[in-house]
């Protein structure tokens, strides 16, 4: 256990460090792409570099990528994934695709990382405030109109037993409104490398991450929202091998 803990005080000092670091990088690359990137795409690609150096710097999570080619470049997708520790944000990065954050607004706050998040134009959302609900489905509308992905977590939070839990129609009702292709995409593995409400790295776990066939809007524009709801979480819960409910 003392192992444990002191490995993973060495892997948040290493975040705090090149936190502190490459923040400013940001900001100069924000400044100098300003006039002729509107979406980001640099600073997203360079945030993506960022967050990837907290896996491949470290031993213990050994990540295996499965189906990026299937994220065609240039189209927009609603991509949903499930959720299963804080990890999952790096690990997402990792596809080095582009897309918008859609993450509650008290990760803004945080410095540096907080801060770069902005600077992209990633998509806040107030839990609980149907204003701010309404706010953040018309700026996903508008980033999938530019040309940008959004990227969401439906179940709205990390599993506590990596259990899939009940989705959220939010992402779905977008991909209607924008007849956007849906991008499921499917983590295992992160529940037992840092669970949630933990801080504690645990030991050797291998990652993996699965991006499933994309659901084109037409297979799906007679469908309700909850029936695309439920027909993503079935796909996704058949990938982790979970009972569709």
């Amino acid at each position: 256990m003392l192992r444990l803990r002191l490995l993973s005080l060495l892997f948040w000092g290493f975040l705090g460090i090149t936190s502190i670091t490459l923040f400013p990088i940001a900001v100069l690359i924000w400044v100098v792409t300003l006039p002729f990137d509107p979406r980001k795409v640099v600073l997203h690609g360079f945030t993506s570099f960022w967050a990837a150096l907290y896996t491949w710097f470290n031993p213990a999570w050994p990540l295996e990528i499965r189906g990026r080619e299937k994220i065609e470049r240039g189209r927009a997708y609603v991509m949903v994934s499930n959720h299963l520790s804080l990890i999952d944000i790096f690990v997402l990065f990792r596809l080095f695709r582009h897309f918008k954050w859609v993450s509650k607004i008290e990760n803004f706050r945080l410095p540096f990382i907080g801060w770069n998040m902005a600077l992209n134009r990633y998509i806040k959302l107030r839990r609980g405030d149907r204003a701010s609900v309404a706010q953040m489905l018309r700026h996903c509308e508008e980033a999938l109109s530019q040309g940008s992905s959004i990227m969401m977590f439906p179940e709205g939070t990390r599993s506590m037993d990596g259990k899939l839990r009940p989705f959220k129609p939010g992402a779905f009702s977008i991909a209607h409104k924008s007849r956007c292709p849906v991008l499921p995409i499917v983590i295992e593995g992160t529940s037992h490398a840092l669970p949630k409400r933990g801080f504690v790295l645990q030991g050797r776990h291998p990652i993996r991450v699965t991006v499933l066939d994309a659901i084109p809007y037409e297979e799906f524009e007679k469908d309700s929202i909850e029936e695309l709801t439920q027909r993503v979480r079935d796909r996704i819960a058949a990938q982790l091998g979970q009972t569709a409910s």
